[in-house]
């Protein structure tokens, strides 16, 4: 039956006749004449526009695909001209390769080959250079990487030159500004002489708990600089949550600032961290004079900046921790994950090969730096020679999107729950997005609808779909610009790794359990608080001529054509709003809450796909009033583990599911809210 287009198809999307009859008049001859492929190419980039109702987009994107063959349809392909000016493709060419699926091949199978081709045309700076790219004599889970090297990886986020611009920022209702990569130089700086003035040593862990804007990235490169190693600490953790990172990393200071403003309200922050009984304390005014009242010993940012602006990098070894980070497991306390002077160049890389960042780019993400996102950012744009772009403030609201068009974002990231915010109340229609190369999603599951609604914003351009953690420095699974883009799947495991997904007996298949086959750079080798290869290698499946095979626990499927899709967390994790958190440590608080005898935390996919729900099965105590338990319940989350999370429902049960062994089976759980 042929495809066609009707005038009432086209007035129940939110077009009036004239509209209508005009768009059959051009859509009706394509859909007649052109192959699906073709002819959603044709009309995506020559017919519809941001400003059509998505409603629309929808009904041409379904009906062009309606007898579409393959596992999914792309809803963006890569002209030849576009694939030729790639960061991949000029690789290619330089090793003379024909085809992206080559090159992937090559990666994996010559991996010092590999790193050393991309250390050398990133421009990685070293002290002393290393005598060899990687040393596997302790075996594949504990490489040796740049053997005899020395170096500070900051020293390679300033190749560009001093005027191009490093960082674009605008704060919640203020206007854009700009720093240049010289003014960020003499920050970072400034915060490495304040660093040793205040009494800390190389080696010196100090955390960090603040939005990101221009003297976050200055403080976060000026302690590493100095030879300190940065601790991340989200903004939004309440008090408990901060003090137990600080504890786990042995912190002897701490970067805050007195308040964060949202929405036009004032949040505290510099009281959280007086409540989590931090180390000294260096606290910025985001309003200009501190007007707030420190504890004997803090000091204010004008005091602690230094006014000298010259610093000689400290050289460290490639294995000296620059950041901690934390991760949640299965257990109630977070993994502490360090990261390196090697894990910044696989964020570069990454961002280098599969979002094509080159120089001049505009990388955009909504984070900060207590997720790994925020780090990343901050080496995928300046090792990469791009620059930052930075908004404080709500990324729900227009305002946001008015900054990304201002700024001339050519790379956005985002969550997909918050793409599914825009789609939702239509704030972001009307804006010039045209600037954009590229999206980017991670942090949750997305939704196929709501991808696309993404990419049409821009007037169709991809989404790299891209997945991995904390422990990885990046990704294990992502897409390319080198190939078509179909919304909510990835195309490729990342360059210079590889992936083997397994059943539940430990063989190799197309749908199970996600495996990442070691060594890489970004991979981490320790936790602070665990036993690492208890972690991630105890217990994997062992396979014929393979290395040991490192866990992460996603859920995979390979689909037909090449394509990938993400099932979520095998294990007891979740993400919720991007971050990823255990079902312990929900646990841990809920269980403390009057009236609950105890809790299971699960995390369910809507019925229409795209981010998890948190739902709470609760077993109560007698006589407890059910009416505010609810409210109870979020209460506790918000004070004593983080506002973002948010109760879909809370199911009152007389007892939970559990083994033999007395563990609750979140498994039989979550099976019973997919049904």
């Amino acid at each position: 039956m042929a495809k066609k287009l009707t005038r009432e198809n086209l007035i129940e999307c939110g077009l009036d006749k004239a509209a209508s009859d005009h768009l059959i008049e051009r859509i009706n001859p394509l859909l007649a004449s052109l192959p699906a492929a073709a002819c959603w190419e044709e009309i995506s980039q020559t017919i519809l526009t941001p400003d059509h109702p998505f409603a629309l987009h929808q009904l041409i994107y379904n009906t062009i695909f309606a007898d579409w063959k393959g596992a999914v349809a792309p809803a963006w392909f890569p002209t030849e001209e576009e694939i030729e000016k790639t960061n991949i493709a000029a690789v290619m060419r330089e090793l003379n390769l024909d085809s992206y699926e080559m090159l992937h091949s090559w990666s994996a199978h010559h991996r010092a080959d590999f790193w050393q081709l991309m250390i050398d045309r990133i421009g990685i700076q070293f002290h002393r250079k290393f005598s060899q790219v990687m040393d596997l004599s302790n075996g594949d889970e504990f490489p040796d990487w740049l053997v005899d090297a020395r170096l500070n990886i900051v020293k390679s986020c300033f190749n560009a030159s001093s005027d191009a611009t490093a960082i674009v920022f605008q704060s919640e209702g203020s206007t854009l500004s700009t720093m240049s990569y010289g003014e960020l130089n003499v920050l970072v700086n400034r915060v490495a002489n304040g660093f040793v003035d205040a009494g800390f040593q190389p080696g010196d862990p100090i955390a960090v708990n603040m939005p990101m804007h221009t003297e976050s990235v200055g403080i976060y490169l000026g302690i590493i600089k100095a030879g300190g190693v940065v601790i991340s600490i989200a903004d939004s953790f309440a008090p408990d949550e901060i003090q137990m990172r600080l504890h786990i990393a042995n912190a002897k200071g701490i970067f805050t600032q007195d308040y964060i403003r949202r929405a036009g309200k004032q949040l505290p922050l510099y009281s959280k961290v007086v409540d989590a009984n931090a180390p000294k304390a260096i606290v910025l005014s985001r309003e200009g004079e501190n007007r707030i009242e420190l504890r004997e010993g803090d000091l204010t940012w004008d005091a602690f900046l230094s006014n000298s602006d010259q610093f000689d990098a400290v050289g460290c070894g490639p294995h000296d921790h620059t950041n901690i980070l934390f991760s949640s497991g299965t257990t109630g306390e977070p993994k502490a994950i360090p990261w390196t002077q090697t894990t910044p160049i696989k964020c570069a890389v990454d961002a280098h090969l599969h979002h094509d960042t080159q120089r001049g780019d505009v990388l955009a993400w909504p984070t900060n730096l207590g997720w790994m996102m925020g780090p990343w950012l901050i080496y995928a744009s300046l090792i990469n020679q791009g620059t930052i772009a930075l908004y404080d403030g709500a990324p729900t609201e227009r305002e946001f999107g008015e900054f990304v068009q201002n700024a001339g974002v050519t790379m956005l990231g985002v969550v997909p729950s918050l793409v599914r915010a825009w789609k939702n109340t239509g704030c972001m229609k009307g804006l010039d997005w045209t600037a954009i190369k590229a999206f980017s999603s991670t942090g949750e599951c997305s939704n196929s609808e709501d991808m696309l609604f993404l990419m049409s914003l821009a007037g169709y351009r991809p989404i790299i779909e891209y997945c991995g953690g904390t422990e990885i420095g990046g990704g294990y699974i992502t897409g390319t610009t080198v190939q078509p883009a179909a919304p909510s799947t990835f195309t490729t495991p990342a360059l210079g790794l590889d992936i083997v997904i397994c059943d539940e007996d430990g063989q190799p298949a197309d749908n199970g359990e996600v495996f990442v086959t070691p060594p890489s750079i970004g991979l981490s080798t320790e936790l602070l608080n665990n036993d690492h290869h208890d972690v991630y290698f105890e217990g994997t499946p062992r396979l014929s001529k393979m290395p040991p095979l490192r866990r992460h626990g996603d859920g995979v499927e390979r689909l037909a054509d090449s394509y990938y899709r993400i099932h979520g967390r095998v294990d007891d994790t979740m993400n919720l709003n991007g971050i990823k958190v255990s079902s312990a440590e929900i646990e841990a608080v809920l269980n403390s809450v009057s009236g609950i005898r105890e809790v299971a935390a699960i995390a369910v996919p809507p019925p229409d796909g795209g981010p998890s729900q948190l739902v709470i099965y609760a077993v109560l105590l007698p006589g407890v009033d059910t009416g505010s338990l609810h409210a109870s319940l979020r209460s506790a989350i918000r004070e004593h583990l983080n506002p973002l999370f948010r109760i879909h429902d809370v199911i009152v049960v007389d007892a939970l599911p559990r083994t033999v062994s007395n563990k609750i089976m979140r498994r039989v759980l979550r099976d019973e809210q997919c049904r």
